[in-house]
């Protein structure tokens, strides 16, 4: 468009020298009509020109994928208040402080540290071995550590942090169950169905291929 507007003016300033040149009306006045004509082209011209936008295509830049991590270390302590919990995340004092964020509920909570080392990390503790206050809970931010504190709902001591660890020691620590007044074969019955059912499933699949070789065994002899 630059280009045609540059003619333009050309062709008008030819026409404009034309004009003074001329002699005869006739000929003044068809220059005259077509000196207007250009004119008011080259006018139109501009302004167009004024109010084009030129759009610069810009380069999708893509934002990079962050690495979600799932963190399991951590320390606890507690007091008559609280149970704190110590996550430790080299540099987490160093990104801004709206990206820690910890969500409480009365038996878990959450912590969230969104683009640390462009990763993403998640801490999580589901079914606290009591209940806890999340009004009165909060955490704070140190050098290379988050620290969280749960606010208890009673100043009981907690023995253990979640219902899952309590149980597993409680089934370790409780002896097993055996009547020694009745035959032996039923006090080993006895013994294996209690560390059946208290054992892990590595345990309870020993168990359940022990008996079927000694029922196998048994049943071969009375043939």
């Amino acid at each position: 468009m630059e280009q045609k507007v540059a003619e333009l003016k050309k062709d008008i300033n030819e026409l404009e020298t034309l004009l003074k040149q001329a002699e005869r009306q006739k000929v003044k006045d068809l220059l005259s009509i077509e000196l207007r004509r250009l004119v008011s082209e080259h006018v139109k011209l501009e302004e167009s020109l004024k109010n084009e936008i030129v759009t610069i295509p810009t380069k999708n830049v893509s934002t990079p994928k962050r690495y979600q991590t799932k963190i399991n270390n951590y320390g606890w302590d507690q007091s008559s208040k609280f149970v704190k919990f110590f996550v430790t995340l080299a540099g987490v004092h160093t990104i801004p402080l709206e990206n820690v964020v910890c969500k409480f509920n009365n038996k878990s909570l959450e912590l969230e540290v969104k683009d640390l080392d462009n990763k993403d990390y998640n801490f999580v503790i589901n079914k606290l071995l009591y209940a806890i206050n999340p009004e009165s809970s909060n955490w704070r931010v140190k050098t290379d550590m988050v620290i969280i504190n749960a606010a208890k709902v009673d100043p009981t001591n907690w023995s253990h942090v979640t219902e899952i660890e309590k149980k597993a020691s409680d089934a370790k620590q409780k002896p097993f169950d055996v009547d020694k007044s009745g035959p032996p074969e039923d006090g080993l019955m006895t013994l294996m169905k209690n560390m059946y059912e208290q054992g892990d499933d590595e345990l309870k699949r020993t168990i359940a291929k022990a008996w079927t070789e000694s029922q196998n065994k048994k049943n071969q002899l009375d043939i």
